[in-house]
């Protein structure tokens, strides 16, 4: 088959994470669209609130030069990212969840402000809006994502993938996460990566650093998960592993299509937006993102 963008499957680190999960969950949040508005649908949490905001003001530094990286103060970048989440369309249940979940992110960035390790060294930026490439050409499977952060370091002319966390709790030793991230950066720029960490921002001054992913079976590995999603998307198969009962993964959205989520906006891909009721934001306030 000759390689088609535009036919061909998708796959990223949460796409992958969201269908091994629950395939019905990695359907209405990736496939499905809304009958009438022709739209995908997203549903915000305080939890990704947080996570959006502070990853749009980390993001915006990688923009810049190492030297101008702090010119503009981090929490006037911070306020600028929290007017498109704050209120309703965060998924805040009152006003005090809000400024609890605010006041985190602001501490987040005062540590990265006050211990930059990295952020103040060389950066590489892969010149890509989404970097991607054809994981198989023969089953028209590209791998995309975005890395958060790629250090570079001039003594061995290579990189250092970083990964920011604003979450409470470690991700798995079994995440695909860094070996999808290893992938793309070997396949999108030319230096070799030579470390891997993530930054847990909710309570780490410093980087916790992972064994670096062998790359040959991590591509095996997520070629395998990617034709079996692919085959779901052929046959339009797409099961809950807790059967008609629906799972954790899967229920807030089956929610949102028959009518029980409220409807605050479009994000920035004009995706549709909900939240869930109060009581339930509440419940859902410890999910980790």
């Amino acid at each position: 088959m000759p390689k088609d963008k535009f036919t061909a499957v998708w796959v990223s680190h949460t796409s992958i994470s969201d269908f091994l999960k629950c395939p019905r969950a990695y359907y209405l949040k990736n496939v499905y669209r809304d009958p009438k508005t022709k739209h995908k649908i997203k549903l915000m949490s305080p939890a990704l609130a947080l996570g959006q905001s502070v990853h749009e003001v980390l993001e915006s530094l990688s923009q810049l030069p190492r030297g101008g990286r702090f010119s503009e103060p981090l929490p006037t970048k911070f306020e600028r990212a929290w007017e498109k989440v704050k209120g309703e369309r965060g998924g805040f249940a009152n006003d005090d969840s809000e400024y609890q979940y605010k006041k985190r992110g602001l501490e987040m960035l005062s540590r990265v402000f006050n211990h930059p390790g990295p952020i103040n060294n060389l950066s590489v930026k892969i010149q890509m809006d989404l970097p991607y490439y054809w994981l198989s050409e023969e089953d028209n499977i590209i791998l995309c994502g975005k890395v958060d952060w790629l250090e570079y370091l001039p003594d061995t002319d290579s990189v250092h993938i970083i990964d920011f966390k604003t979450g409470k709790i470690q991700e798995e030793e079994s995440s695909l996460q860094l070996p999808i991230y290893s992938l793309l950066v070997a396949k999108c720029q030319k230096r070799k990566t030579t470390k891997v960490s993530y930054w847990y921002l909710a309570d780490s001054d410093t980087l916790t650093e992972k064994q670096l992913p062998e790359l040959e079976e991590s591509e095996k590995k997520i070629l395998e998960i990617a034709r079996q999603m692919k085959v779901a998307r052929q046959i339009n198969r797409f099961k809950c592993h807790q059967g008609e009962d629906g799972c954790f993964a899967c229920k807030p959205f089956e929610k949102i299509i028959t009518g029980g989520a409220k409807f605050v906006g479009n994000d920035e891909y004009n995706a549709d937006v909900y939240i869930m009721d109060k009581a339930e934001t509440e419940n859902r306030d410890g999910e980790i993102l």
